[in-house]
Parts: C-alpha cells; structure tokens; sequence
C-alpha cells in the first residue's frame, strides 16, 4: 500500500546527551534537539498483519495535527519542532477514525463494519504508570504517528483496548462519513479534556475561561468550556481566521493579543474578577505567562498544553498570593476522555463540526501537511474512500 512516511537525520545537537535508551530503541525522547532536515513522501509499505488481539481498519479521516506540522516543519539550524518522543522513519498521522474489516480471534467487543476513533498514545497498560491511572505517562508509551505506524495509510492494525466506537456519531449526523469527520476530533479534543478536567480537575459551572492559541487545542478548550457551564469565554489568537472559528466554537470575546492587552481584556470581560481557569494552547509561553500571571482569579488554574522546548520564566509569587496553580498534561488517554466526549457529541451537547475548515482527499495528503503550515485552518482533515 502507498503511505505518507516522515524521516529526518538523526543528528543530535551539540550539548543533548543521548541516552543509552534512544540509542538501543531509536527512538528519541525529544525530537527537536535530535531529528533535523524532515522529508515526508509516498513511499510504498507493506500491508498491516493485525494480530490476534488486533483488527484490522480501514482509515475514513484523519486530522493534520498541530504536531504533525512541528514534525513538516524546521527552525533555522535544520532540527523539527516537535519536542515530543519520535522514531523514524514512521508513516504520519495520528488523530484518526476506520472501520473495521476484519477482527482477530481474540478481539471481544468490536465487530466487523464498526466505525471506531482511536487513541493515540500506546500505553503497555501494566508499568506503573499505567496501573496507577496515568497511561499518558507511560514510560514504554509509543504514539500513533511518531512512533508507531499512523494513519496516513489506507490500512492499519490495531489493538481493540485503543478503540471507541463511533457509530452512533454516523447516526447523530446521518452520514458516517461526517461522523468519521467529526469523530476524527475526539482525540484533540480529549487533549484539552484531559488537561482541563483531569489533570486540571475541572472548572465549576459559571466559570470564567481564558484560551490562548486558538488552534485545534485551544479550539476544542472553547468548545468545552461552553458545554461545560462556562460564564465567560475570552480567546486569544493572532489568526482572523481562526478568531472566527473561535467565535462560532463559543467564545464571547475573541481577540488578537497584539492589538491588545490580554489581562486586561479578561479583567473586562469578567468583571475584575479575573479567569478562573486558563487554557495556554499557544506554545508560546514566553509571550502568555506574563499576561496569565496578571488574569488569574482567585484560586485560579492554568493548564499548560503548549509544546515548544523552551523554558519560560513564571512569577511563583502569584501563585501564592492568589492561590493559583499551574498543571501540565500530555495525551487522551484514560480519565473519561474519549467516552465522555463522545457522549456528548451522540446526544449533540457538543457541537465541533465548525471546526474543520479545509477538507483535501487522500491522495493529497502532502497538500493537507503543507496547508497546516499557513495555521489558518481550525482542523485540515485528510478524507479517504470508504472500503
């Protein structure tokens, strides 16, 4: 089969000390001070073998994800953005829904024709980790797309325990290839769910939500926010574009942080109140924090999504004297993610469809990875033919 493959040299940086694990795995644990001069092109693999325990799927849709650009991309000395852990060479894409074809015999609960949304973030299930209810921290973890083979590919091999079932969104919206569309979002959706309300643990009813970045992440922040009884939505992006995806996802007040102060559009917005949780989605901390730091309500969260390498200076004083916290999450996996979007996509309390803005087909794959890189889009999606 034709597949989109992503490889680069590996040619660590001077002063990044490799481990004596990413030499024996070749897989490295931050791709940005590794991997330089990325090249993505058709190249012809192998078909997938799906084990006993596995089914075999043919892909409907696909997302281009933020992480998918930073991994297209390159800074000035050659080295790829993305800052996560990659193994290469490794077919691309990741934020995916299929339909099974065929299942292995040990497989329970999916059935051939079931369309399904998948995980991305391979979690051996039985460290530590994994066994205490943080899969996403998994130190054996690979990912769909980086370091696994993804889904930029007319089949793939999966095990059952990574799959959702979707076929009540091909229902809710009277095509499953629409539903594929929309399901194709549960996973950078569940990104944002994981960080707000599991690692975060939740904002109440009435609350006031800041977003800054208003890409797919800070997106799917918005639309959450608004399902969840949020008071006040204020969303920060330098994009008209994606402003006004923004606004129609939920937000009250969309605005361009260069044309703006942004704490103190917050402070309007809520009263002088303040945000009670904010979202950083933007990768751009260096440039953010100091507005966070001056938006916080009292008690208020931050939850950094953001990916970038770079260190960033935080005023720790704030955090006490408003009693403020700041949590980090990395993935989707566990803590209600998936299930409990897709709950309320079914029975329309989520509304997200908005949110992809460019559709391309299979076979311009390469143009939809290219299109990314313009970040005008709210979700560029990749549509394959049904089986």
């Amino acid at each position: 089969m034709n597949a989109v493959v992503m490889n680069a040299e590996w040619s660590p940086r001077p002063g990044y000390e490799v481990s004596d694990r990413e030499r024996a795995t070749g897989k490295a644990r931050m791709a940005s001070q590794v991997y330089k001069k990325p090249v993505f092109r058709w190249e012809t693999v192998k078909d997938p073998s799906p084990a006993r325990d596995e089914v075999l799927l043919a892909v409907r849709a696909c997302g281009v994800c933020g992480s998918d650009t930073h991994c297209y991309e390159s800074d000035g000395e050659g080295y790829i953005l993305f800052s996560g852990p990659v193994r290469m060479p490794c077919i691309c894409g990741h934020e995916y829904t299929a339909e099974v074809l065929e299942v292995g015999p040990d497989v329970r609960f999916l059935r051939r024709g079931d369309l399904v949304a998948a995980e991305g973030m391979l979690n051996c299930g039985v460290c530590e980790a994994c066994r205490i209810g943080r899969p996403n921290q998994c130190p054996h973890l690979d990912m769909v797309g980086f370091s696994a083979p993804g889904a930029y590919a007319p089949l793939m091999a999966s095990k059952e325990r990574f799959l959702w079932k979707i076929n009540g969104l091909a229902e809710r919206y009277g095509s499953a290839q629409l539903g594929c569309e929309v399901g194709a979002l549960v996973e950078p959706i569940a990104c944002s769910y994981n960080g707000m309300f599991v690692s975060a643990g939740g904002m109440p009813p009435g609350s006031h939500l800041a977003v800054f970045g208003c890409g797919p992440i800070g997106l799917g922040a918005i639309a959450l926010g608004r399902a969840a009884g949020a008071a006040t939505i204020c969303a920060f992006e330098t994009v008209p574009e994606r402003l006004d995806v923004a606004r129609a996802l939920g937000a009250d007040v969309a605005l361009d942080p260069r044309s703006c102060r942004p704490h103190e559009a917050i402070l309007e917005l809520t009263g002088g109140w303040g945000a009670d949780m904010l979202v950083e989605a933007a990768g751009a901390a260096l440039q953010t924090m100091p507005e966070i730091e001056k938006a916080f309500a009292p008690g208020g969260k931050m939850v950094y999504l953001g990916r970038t390498g770079l260190r960033a200076p935080v005023l720790l004083d704030v955090l006490v004297s408003q009693a403020a916290s700041i949590s980090g999450a990395r993935g989707h996996v566990g803590g209600g993610c998936f299930p409990n979007i897709l709950r309320l996509l079914e029975r329309g309390r989520l509304d997200v469809a908005a949110m992809i803005t460019t559709r391309l087909p299979f076979d311009r794959a390469l143009d939809a990875l290219a299109k990314s890189t313009d970040r005008k889009d709210g979700k560029v999606m990749v549509q394959y033919p049904a089986p």
